[in-house]
C-alpha cells in the first residue's frame, strides 16, 4: 500500500513538517515522488520510520539514528529484538519504582515500615544508560546483545558478589601496573596471563568476541571510561597498556 505524506502523518502521529525534515536530512526518503510533486511512502519506509521512533524513544539523537540505520549490516529483526529487550528491562525498572512508591505510601501512613535501602529501588540507572548508548553509537546495534547478556547476569548478583567482582578488576589493574613499571611488554607471557584473567573476569558479565574484546579495549582509553571504571587507578599509561594487551590476546586466541 502506498501512503502520501499526509496519510503517513495521520497513522504515525509524526507531523508532516517533521516528515519533510527527515526527507531533507536524508533520514527518511520517500519511496518516490509523483508527477504532482507529492511524496509517496511504501512498507519499507513505514518500517524505517518505526525504527526511527524506537530509537528516539531510547533517547538517541537524529544524527546518531541516521548512522545506525544507514549501516550496511543494520538488521531490522535484530534491532526489534534489541528494542524489545530494552523496553522489557525498562518495564521491570518502572514496576520497581511503582512498588517503591506503594511501600513509601504505606510507610508514611504508618501501615508498614520500609527499610532504608528500599527507598531507592529502581533508581540510579541514568549513568548505565549513558554507557549503553555510547556502546551502541560506537559499535552498532549488535552490541545490544552483549548489553542484554550483561544486564541479565548482573540482576542475579548480590551486593557482595558485585563488590567482589569490582575488587577483582582492581587487582588485575594493580598487577598490570606492577608489570608496566617493570618495563614488561604487552605481548609478554606475564602480561598475557593477566589479560587471560581479565578475559575470564569479563565473561562473568558477557562473552566477548574478538571484535568486541578489542573494542572494549578502545573504550578503556576514552577518558570517560577510564574515570568511570577506574582503569587508571595508579598509572596514567595503564589504559593503553591494558588495551594493547587485550588486542594481542584477542588476535591470538579469539
Amino acid at each position: 500500500m502506498v501512503y502520501t505524506v499526509k496519510k503517513l502523518s495521520e497513522i504515525s502521529k509524526v507531523s508532516i513538517r517533521t516528515l519533510h525534515f527527515y526527507d531533507d536530512i536524508g533520514l527518511l526518503k520517500p519511496s518516490y515522488i509523483g508527477s504532482n510533486g507529492y511524496r509517496y511512502y511504501e512498507e519499507k519506509q513505514l518500517l524505517l520510520l518505526q525504527q526511527i521512533l524506537f530509537f528516539k524513544e531510547l533517547g538517541l539523537e537524529l544524527k546518531e539514528i541516521h548512522k545506525i540505520v544507514s549501516r550496511k549490516d543494520f538488521d531490522k529483526l535484530l534491532a526489534l529484538t534489541s528494542h524489545r529487550n530494552v523496553l522489557k528491562n525498562e518495564l521491570l525498572r518502572i514496576k520497581k519504582i511503582i512498588a517503591t512508591i506503594d511501600k513509601t505510601v504505606k510507610h508514611l501512613k504508618g501501615v508498614k515500615k520500609m527499610k532504608d535501602d528500599e527507598m531507592y529501588l529502581g533508581f540510579n540507572k541514568e549513568k548505565q544508560r549513558e554507557y549503553e548508548k555510547y556502546l551502541v553509537n560506537r559499535f552498532g546495534e549488535k552490541v545490544n546483545n552483549d548489553i542484554h547478556e550483561s544486564n541479565q547476569k548482573m540482576k542475579k548478583w548480590t551486593k557482595e558478589e558485585l563488590k567482589e567482582n569490582q575488587k577483582e578488576f582492581s587487582d588485575i589493574c594493580s598487577e598490570l601496573v606492577l608489570l608496566l613499571n617493570n618495563n614488561f611488554k604487552a605481548e609478554s607471557k606475564e602480561v598475557q596471563n593477566i589479560i587471560l584473567r581479565h578475559y575470564e573476569w569479563l565473561k562473568k558479565y558477557w562473552t566477548p568476541s574478538r571484535e568486541s574484546y578489542i573494542g572494549l579495549g578502545k573504550c578503556y582509553i576514552e577518558y570517560e571510561w577510564k574515570t568511570a571504571f577506574k582503569v587508571d587507578p595508579e598509572h596514567p599509561r595503564l589504559a593503553k597498556f591494558l588495551a594493547d594487551g587485550m588486542k594481542i590476546f584477542a588476535e591470538k586466541n579469539l
